[in-house]
């Protein structure tokens, strides 16, 4: 497997772009991820794997863009991002609900690291994208530990997170093409599958590791690249809005070349 390159941003820095793309982005879900297709992809895959009625926690919220989604199946959902920016757009975003998804629904600031949210509260805990922006592994245990007393004894963890596996196996196949590697962005930390595992247990327990990107990985990470190559094509391969990537979000899941994985863990008994 390809090495992971070497860390370049600070705590401090990682912060500081977050708190960026919030301004930038407002209320838009390019805040969390330019890819909006893939988030609603992963939306798609995570929402029937919530507990109906459950009380949900969802960590790493950014804006709220993911989170109204989530309270479909949720009675109570709290979201909680360390960026007061994104807080801030989540708390507008409100505003233009209903009385009823107001009352179940609310944001605040916490990190991930230092949770202030009651023990064994919570039916599920959600996170995206959360665990490769903590810039030690010291850093990613400790919220594993924290995520974990805060779901009740046979709750769920539903953790989606950009893998070494999937980025190595993408630009593999991207190299039989001629196509350049896709570098891992110098504030992430992409996760070790089988480390995450291990570093969850025994509290939480890995269920089910689920490829759900890999159809529409392989189709805009690769064969639109390919496509934008014919002469007269004129497709920018990087526009995650295009048709090409909404028809890619629709098909089902095949192989293992998906970047972004999800991870449902269960709380055990302990």
């Amino acid at each position: 497997m390809p090495a992971m390159p070497p860390r370049n941003l600070t705590d401090a820095e990682i912060r500081e772009d977050w708190r960026q793309q919030a301004r930038e982005h407002g209320e838009s879900p390019a805040a969390s991820w330019s890819d909006r297709r893939a988030i609603d992809l992963e939306i798609r895959t995570l929402l029937p794997r919530i507990p109906k009625d459950a009380v949900v926690a969802d960590l790493g919220c950014g804006n709220g863009w993911s989170t109204i989604h989530y309270a479909a199946r949720a009675s109570e959902i709290v979201g909680v991002d360390y960026v007061p920016e994104l807080i801030a757009s989540a708390s507008s975003r409100l505003n233009a609900l209903g009385d009823d998804q107001k009352r179940r629904m609310r944001f605040e600031v916490g990190d991930v690291r230092a949770l202030t949210l009651p023990e064994g509260s919570f039916d599920c805990v959600i996170l995206t994208r959360v665990l490769i922006n903590l810039p030690s592994d010291s850093d990613r245990r400790a919220a594993l530990r924290g995520i974990a007393k805060l779901i009740r004894p046979g709750g769920v963890a539903l953790i989606s997170e950009a893998t070494l596996g999937g980025w190595a196996r993408l630009n593999a196949l991207r190299a039989e093409w001629g196509l350049d590697a896709i570098p891992i962005p110098a504030f992430n930390r992409y996760i070790d599958e089988s480390a995450l595992a291990s570093e969850a247990a025994p509290l939480l327990l890995l269920e089910e590791t689920v490829d759900f990107a890999s159809t529409y990985f392989v189709l805009t990470r690769l064969i639109k690249p390919l496509l934008a190559r014919v002469p007269g094509v004129t497709v920018d391969p990087a526009d995650p809005e295009s048709e090409f990537n909404r028809f890619a979000a629709m098909l089902p899941a095949g192989g293992d070349y998906g970047t972004q994985k999800l991870f449902v863990l269960r709380r055990s008994q302990i």
